[in-house]
């Protein structure tokens, strides 16, 4: 999975007087603080080197630090403009620096790189931490929220203040003296920790190898060898050798006779950061968890899933638990019912052993071979990268009219590839870096984020320059990367993340955020365009014939496309629920064990079977533990009620790409960032709030009652509860913006999160 570097993680920090030293050594011409020239504004790569890093966030800090104390040494009154607006433009070199440094060092984290980020990501945090504990800056602030009723503000210089107001009260602004200062020890000290945690888990995945001869690979498929013989080579070892990587641990689970194996590398997935050795995660695990319920309860939450669920769609940890709850236990009985079916194979194979959590993918892949005739590697051949990219390339195209045009551009890896987005009145609209393929410097899983993000200049719209990394199976030879299915809609997901930063145009820097239960609406939504038949097979050719995927071939997914359904959603609730238990403690249990509490609260509590292990064990969990999800995993599942509601209009209007639709969705959805509340935009989108079945029915977890051939009125099948608060709204029509009470922590920005992040970290349905 990807390791989430968050963005501005250091707006919660220790020192408040936090000042950069005036006589720092520059390097000359230091390409990260002169004017990017490029006319797409792509940041000068070619010229970038690792020392350029820790001067140019000194001064970027002292500009920031400058511009900060003009508004507040201003002798002006406070108003929108000079309070407000001055704060929502400042900072802007060191924003820049930072969304660079965020998206490198996490797709390309060498020693050097990592020693600067253990550097400065705490001196960083002590800027920001400076910044939003400033009592005389947020005197102005609050100077200026106090008056609003009066100052005659349109709806989103309204918004602007209300969420600039929020973000400091929930950041402590409202502490007082010694509070002050514990919460400021408390966010440098998880800080420190994430940071510790996410370096531990890549020494893990790096660290662990298997190590194969020839014949214990002659049962895998030709590909498959050839990756592993591709990864020994790399290392400089004969043989072949798999990793904790999903393109190479899964192949092997997936395909592998071996069970001893097969066993021995999942087990070195699941062990990750609770081996007892100097990368062990459980003790920061522990007390991380103790510092969020007492930065929590200084705050005024009960809990830490009471703060972050406060600033939510959700808003509460109960609204969270109901849709969680109401998943689980369809989706166990389902798991169940696939592990009956994969125990009778199993039995046939080894009469006298208990079926394991390694085997569930070898015997997953034997029944569906079996009952549905489909052969996941054979799906491959039509999946290469190209034709997957080409094909999601060209479903943008369709829907909204965009091209996407290779062009040449610095680049930070040799691996990408860069291409010109051209809208559809043929103006420029942002740049698209790809970079698909593992390596050891880059984390594990998949992300998009911006290297510069779109903002308004002089009234100008500047476009943003957006990267999708990947860590897919790469091309071994003459053997293209070929795709699994998994692979594919990854690649789909994230590019619906890349379309959300592309369409970006939203007129100040502080709404560009929308809540963390509706950023996976916009990739996931893409999800469900990626293996309709329709869509299909305009990309999915043969990479040896040039075949287009056969019918008789699309007919076996779409009738597989339910199995195994079961364990893919308990395994990703599972970890949803963990979250939630350790983020809702409101008191740390005496001798607490982080690998008990687990397994108490999924085994003991919620009757999940020792076959399946949930999606990310708390040793692992860098989501929540070095990442921007804590309290947040469950925004896969919350979005994708959003997402199959959403994509549910396009199938009754029985045209797929429906123009009037597409267009509605880009300009009152993905346009708007976070200028409208999440709840209110997906209303005007969809003209009706969301309905958890389109989500049960996908999954295999609804079925529609069976039509009756009276004539009197049969009964109607009782449907799930809403979600939401129903609040008709007409097409076309937007409600005004409601005006929020503010408790006295208030409600702004997302825990552990500030403007613009890395947008995602790895699929809900890998």
């Amino acid at each position: 999975m990807k390791r989430i570097f968050v963005l501005f993680l250091a707006m919660f920090s220790l020192m408040m007087n936090y000042s950069c030293s005036s006589d720092m050594t520059v390097p000359e011409h230091n390409p990260l603080l002169a004017e990017w020239t490029s006319d797409k504004n792509i940041p000068p790569f070619d010229k970038i080197r690792t020392e350029h890093y820790e001067p140019a966030f000194e001064v970027a800090m002292k500009m920031h630090n400058d511009e900060i104390d003009a508004i507040v040494r201003s002798e002006e009154e406070p108003t929108f403009e000079n309070v407000i607006l001055a704060l929502d433009n400042a900072g802007i070199k060191l924003y820049d620096i930072y969304l660079l440094f965020g998206m490198l060092s996490s797709s390309d984290l060498d020693d050097t790189m990592q020693e600067v980020q253990n550097k400065m990501m705490p001196r960083i945090d002590d800027h920001f931490n400076a910044i939003m504990l400033n009592d005389s800056l947020f005197m102005r602030v609050e100077a200026v929220y106090n008056k609003r009723a009066e100052l005659k503000l349109d709806e989103l210089q309204t918004r602007l203040l209300e969420k600039t107001y929020n973000k400091f009260v929930r950041s402590g602004a409202l502490l007082k003296g010694e509070k002050k200062e514990r919460l400021k020890q408390i966010n440098t000290e998880l800080t420190m920790l994430s940071i510790r945690f996410g370096n531990n888990l890549l020494a893990e995945n790096s660290n662990f190898i298997l190590e194969l001869n020839a014949q214990q690979v002659a049962d895998l498929p030709e590909g498959v060898r050839k990756q592993a013989e591709s990864a020994a080579k790399a290392r400089g070892k004969e043989g072949y050798v798999f990793t904790l990587d999903k393109p190479s641990m899964l192949p092997f689970l997936t395909y592998s006779k071996n069970r001893d194996l097969r066993r021995e590398l999942y087990n070195g997935y699941l062990m990750r950061g609770n081996n007892n050795n100097d990368k062990d995660n459980k003790e920061i695990v522990k007390q991380m968890t103790e510092l969020r319920i007492e930065k929590a309860q200084l705050l005024g939450y009960k809990s830490y899933s009471h703060y972050v669920t406060a600033d939510q769609m959700a808003g509460t940890p109960e609204a969270v638990y109901a849709l969680l709850n109401e998943i689980w236990e369809p989706s166990l009985k389902s798991a169940k019912a696939e592990l009956e079916e994969m125990q009778t194979m199993f039995k046939k194979d080894h009469p006298n052993e208990t079926f394991e959590k390694s085997d569930w993918w070898y015997y997953a892949e034997k029944v569906r071979k079996e009952k549905y005739q489909l052969d996941e590697d054979a799906v491959r051949q039509y999946l290469s990268f190209d034709n997957v990219r080409n094909g999601m390339f060209t479903l943008a195209n369709r829907l909204y009219k965009v091209t996407f045009r290779p062009m040449a551009a610095p680049r930070y890896h040799e691996e990408c590839t860069v291409y010109e987005v051209i809208d559809v009145d043929n103006t420029h609209l942002g740049v698209l870096y790809l970079d698909p393929f593992p390596r050891s410097t880059k984390s594990g899983g998949a992300w998009c984020g911006n290297f510069s993000e779109q903002r308004y200049v002089n009234g100008v719209r500047r476009a943003p320059v957006v990267g999708v990394v990947c860590n897919f199976t790469p091309p071994v030879g003459d053997t293209p990367s070929l795709l699994t299915f998994d692979e594919a809609e990854t690649l789909f997901h994230e590019f619906g993340h890349a379309l959300h930063c592309l369409f970006a145009d939203v007129k100040y820097r502080g709404l560009a955020e929308v809540e963390g239960d509706f950023v996976e609406l916009p990739s996931q939504i893409m999800e469900n365009w990626a293996f309709e038949p329709e869509i299909l097979k305009t990309y999915a050719t043969h990479y040896r014939t040039g075949e287009v995927i056969p019918d008789q071939l699309i007919r076996k997914i779409q009738r597989a496309s339910l199995f195994n359904q079961g364990f893919v959603t308990t395994e990703l609730t599972a970890a949803a629920l963990i979250d939630m238990d350790i983020h809702s403690l409101e008191k740390m249990p005496k001798d607490f064990d982080v690998v008990k509490f687990e397994n108490d609260n999924l085994a003991g509590r919620r009757g999940l079977f020792p076959e399946i292990a949930p999606r990310y064990r708390y040793t692992y969990f860098a989501h929540i533990f070095n990442g921007g999800y804590s309290s947040g995993y469950y925004f896969y599942l919350w979005a994708e009620v959003l997402d199959k509601h959403a994509f549910d209009a396009f199938k009754q209007s029985r045209d797929i790409c429906d123009e009037k639709l597409a267009k509605s969705l880009r300009y009152d959805l993905l346009a708007q960032g976070g200028q409208y509340p999440g709840m209110e935009m997906y209303r005007k989108f969809r003209g009706e709030s969301p309905d958890k079945k389109p989500m049960l029915r996908a999954r295999g977890l609804w079925k529609d009652p069976e039509p009756v051939e009276e004539v009197t009125e049969a009964p109607k099948a009782e449907a799930p509860k809403s979600l939401f608060k129903q609040q008709p709204v007409q097409p076309g029509q937007r409600p005004a913006i409601q005006q929020q009470p503010v408790n006295k922590s208030g409600k702004a920005v997302k825990p552990d999160v500030a403007p613009k992040s890395i947008t995602k970290v790895e699929p809900v349905k890998k």
